[in-house]
């Protein structure tokens, strides 16, 4: 009986679609989510995709929270397509900074002023949001510059400049999958984000020395976002968004939401192995 259920798995394995439901395993992480959460006086949505099998889990999905700084993300995305498509290089200067030099300061010390450099060179946050919603990302709005975001009166549940998790994911999803950007131009992304150095209370925390992570924090008063990819020990990359309003003890919610995404994507069995893209 054991073999014919292992049969019969790996069978649903192969014909499951490229987004496939979450096996029985994750079932489990999302119930265990679900009541670590009942414990914190926090809000909080989370989405995570394995990039390998499609597999996936998410808490309050569709639920737009505060993007905060995780929106350099994107506007790193769209600056780097504009690369990609001769529009601009990496060693162009803007007022005699170069781009590379702002895009590390941006993506490493979530530096403002550096990403609004950015924002201004790419057209504004109108025009990131118009690259999003035309490359089919829905669930994500940009519609303030970081200055005008942070001197604005603070509303943890305004829709502007808000992400859903899921759509977070998929912003993720695609730049990994070379769909909005080139092979090259995500390989520099993601070695950019992997010296993130703000954070390291969050995702990071609490997961096994050396994990890999690639990841942009964002911060508010009242709000701690994480988002990013984890790589699992074969090689699977998971991309993961955890948004958290309100309450208390916000980055530590993070770092255990992080573990137990781990701990879950790690159980299951993927057969037969489907490498993601790697960074070259």
């Amino acid at each position: 009986m054991r073999f014919v259920t292992l049969i019969l798995s790996l069978l649903a394995f192969v014909a499951a679609p490229a987004t496939a439901a979450a096996s029985p395993d994750l079932v489990s992480v999302e119930q265990q989510l679900r009541s670590m959460l009942s414990d914190t006086s926090a809000d909080v949505g989370i989405a995570a995709l394995d990039l390998n099998t499609g597999e996936s889990i998410s808490i309050k999905g569709d639920t737009p929270f505060p993007m905060a700084s995780t929106v350099k993300v994107a506007i790193a995305a769209l600056y780097l397509s504009q690369v990609d498509d001769r529009q601009k290089t990496l060693d162009d200067k803007i007022s005699g900074v170069p781009v590379r030099t702002l895009m590390a300061k941006m993506l490493i010390h979530s530096d403002n002023h550096a990403a609004d450099v950015l924002f201004k060179d790419v057209g504004g946050p109108r025009a990131v949001h118009h690259w999003l919603v035309q490359n089919g990302i829905h669930g994500v709005r940009v519609d303030r510059t970081i200055a005008q975001l942070l001197a604005a009166k603070r509303d943890l549940w305004d829709v502007r400049d808000s992400s859903t998790p899921k759509a977070m994911v998929e912003l993720l999803r695609r730049i990994y999958r070379g769909e909005l950007i080139s092979a090259q131009s995500r390989n520099y992304l993601l070695a950019e984000m992997a010296k993130c150095q703000t954070g390291r209370n969050r995702m990071k925390w609490l997961l096994p020395e050396g994990t890999p992570v690639e990841h942009k924090t964002g911060t508010l008063n009242g709000l701690t976002d994480d988002v990013g990819f984890i790589t699992m020990p074969d090689g699977h990359r998971i991309a993961v968004a955890i948004f958290a309003r309100g309450g208390s003890n916000r980055p530590r919610t993070i770092a255990q939401a992080a573990r137990a995404i781990y701990d879950g994507f790690k159980t299951i069995f993927s057969w037969p192995y489907r490498p993601a893209l790697t960074a070259q």
